[in-house]
């Protein structure tokens, strides 16, 4: 079938030539698309073997050479950004076979065994009830193939550093369970919906049951076993990608993809975030002096950490009031936006079996079309490390106006963009979109006490201490310690956020320079609006325009905003 599609996109492609461009560009997304979904029909989680990644950089490598022939200025604005956006997309595709990216599937945080947590959700129907065990009954393979590809990570060098496996155990002790009906895995078995039989209910518990006890616990096991016996003990030291065979320039291209530009060092980018700490430093220490704090830098921050005022005493505190802030930021939206999202969020605690990996919380978003809302993942794992006067620029940055309102709202455009781009997330702008809106936040009244606006800085200086410290690992060779103690220094994070984002920019490179870089840009382009509009700027436009052709890539958005200035100054 894939032969199949291969030949279709070429032949297709090769006679079109002196077709219209967008015809020749639908022609190209189709071609991208449907290679992008058979592995999903076929395999239910999908096929990662070496082969079939030399099959993906080979189509890859022959569409990019067909959309580079497209001649971008007959198109019209949207279909010039899907072609740009197509074109990044491919170039990313190709260099994560190039960097045998798929031969190291494990960050601190996730891995290929954590994923598998994302595919438990309710059941709503008989079909979803058949399509969630293909899954469960699909892992055995699904393990074979990861095992195979970390095994020629370790013979290549590639694999994470040994460092950042602590406490580690629990991504698969957890799922190893004596009764098939404490398994996570189970737990959509026990609520399944009044539109079933009781045939369809007790036929599909039984299959439930034999695949969890025989499938999902044994296969738990394995990995066990593969980690600690196999995998941890040939793990490498060196805490920096640049000390591995090729990791200099697989550094430099992630710093390229994850800012979606090609004009950053990584030192350059450690400049600008020493000159970003420095800004918010002294920010902070003006809020010392307004709250009349009697100390050094150090001991308020000391102060924040272990002040018991600062601390939710039950989950359920902690749950009433993130949603109590999400609500208060629900209300103020269309004072800020044009355009407003249809499918609405949850706020819920983030799930107990990936919730010690986790810092703060997460979004989780939803399918366009979807009857599942999107969820605002709040962590109530080890409470005393959760601080309150931070979660309204979490609140803001994970539900609204952050990830769910730009998430929503890209899934809702609908046929106005193709597929890849509905799906599409990067980091620069999703990210950058998050950090902003913390921003934001501030003129939308979130922020009720100097120790909540200190929590906004303290998250804003968080992320400028990722631009030194991923930097700082990755290519200027700092340790761990160095690290830990830079961020422990600079931010009111508690030491287990500390740690445990510390084990995250070691085990993934480049991704953490994306929100500082985003926001950046992103305050760059408002300022310059607003001091070339004057009266006439208008902060509902200025949003509109960011959020309304969905995900791009920072270079996409700035030429919008360019445009965009240019035609209301002459209006």
């Amino acid at each position: 079938m894939r032969n199949k599609i291969v030949i279709f996109a070429f032949t297709i492609l090769s006679l079109s030539l002196n077709a219209q461009s967008s015809e020749q560009l639908a022609e190209a997304i189709d071609a991208y698309e449907d290679y992008s979904s058979y592995d999903g029909r076929k395999y239910p989680l999908g096929l990662v073997t070496p082969e079939r990644y030399e099959k993906d950089a080979t189509f890859f490598k022959d569409l990019l050479a067909e959309v580079e022939k497209i001649d971008g200025s007959d198109l019209n604005e949207t279909e010039q950004i899907s072609l740009e956006l197509l074109a990044f997309v491919l170039r990313d595709r190709i260099a994560y076979v190039n960097f045998e990216g798929y031969l190291n599937p494990l960050l601190s945080d996730s891995g290929f065994h954590l994923n598998l947590n994302y595919r438990v959700r309710p059941i709503n129907n008989y079909a979803q009830a058949i399509n969630y065990l293909r899954v469960l009954n699909a892992i055995p393979d699904f393990v074979d193939q990861y095992f195979a590809n970390l095994r020629a990570g370790l013979e290549k060098g590639v694999s994470q550093p040994k460092i950042i496996f602590k406490g580690y155990e629990s991504t698969y002790d957890d799922h190893i369970v004596a009764n098939y009906e404490d398994s996570f895995f189970y737990s959509p078995f026990k609520n399944l919906p009044e539109q079933m039989t009781q045939k369809q209910k007790d036929s599909v518990m039984t299959e439930g049951r034999k695949a969890v006890e025989q499938v999902v616990i044994p296969q738990f096991k394995r990995i066990k076993e593969f980690f600690e016996t196999e995998y941890l003990p040939k793990t490498r030291d060196a805490i920096g990608v640049s000390d591995r065979p090729g990791g200099a320039e697989y550094y430099q291209d992630r710093i390229n993809f994850y800012t979606t530009s090609t004009q950053y060092t990584a030192q350059d980018i450690h400049e600008i975030g020493l000159a970003e700490v420095a800004r918010i430093r002294a920010q902070m220490e003006e809020i010392i002096k307004e709250v009349e704090f009697e100390g050094s830098f150090d001991e308020f921050l000391e102060f924040l950490r272990t002040d018991e005022q600062f601390y939710a005493k039950t989950p359920r505190e902690l749950l009433m009031i993130a949603r109590d802030m999400a609500k208060r930021a629900d209300e103020q939206l269309p004072r800020f936006f044009k355009t407003l999202p249809r499918m609405p969020y949850g706020v819920a605690p983030v799930p107990d079996a990936i919730a010690p990996k986790y810092t703060g919380g997460r979004y989780v978003g939803t399918s366009a079309g979807s009857t599942r809302p999107g969820y605002y993942w709040v962590n109530t794992y080890n409470l005393p490390s959760r601080t309150l006067y931070t979660l309204p620029a979490l609140t803001v940055h994970e539900a609204v106006p952050g990830h769910h309102l730009q998430g929503a709202l890209n899934n809702e455009l609908g046929d106005s963009i193709p597929q890849f781009r509905r799906n599409l997330y990067l980091s620069a702008y999703g990210e950058g979109w998050g950090l902003y809106t913390e921003f934001l936040a501030e003129e939308m009244g979130m922020y009720t006490t100097p120790y909540e606006k200190f929590g906004q800085l303290t998250y804003e200086m968080w992320r400028a201490c990722r631009l030194v410290v991923d930097t700082g690992i990755h290519a200027l060779g700092w340790s761990r310690d160095e690290v830990v103690d830079f961020m422990a220094s600079n931010t009111a994070l508690s030491l287990h956020e500390v740690n445990t984002e510390t084990d995250r920019y070691i085990s993934w490179p480049g991704q953490a320079l994306s929100y500082k870089i985003g926001e950046l840009k992103i305050r760059e382009l408002r300022k310059k609006a607003e001091s070339e509009l004057g009266e006439d700027f208008d902060i509902r436009e200025f949003h509109e325009v960011i959020l309304e052709q969905g995900t791009v890539t920072l270079a996409i958005l700035e030429k919008r905003m360019n445009n965009y200035i240019a035609a209301k100054k002459d209006e």
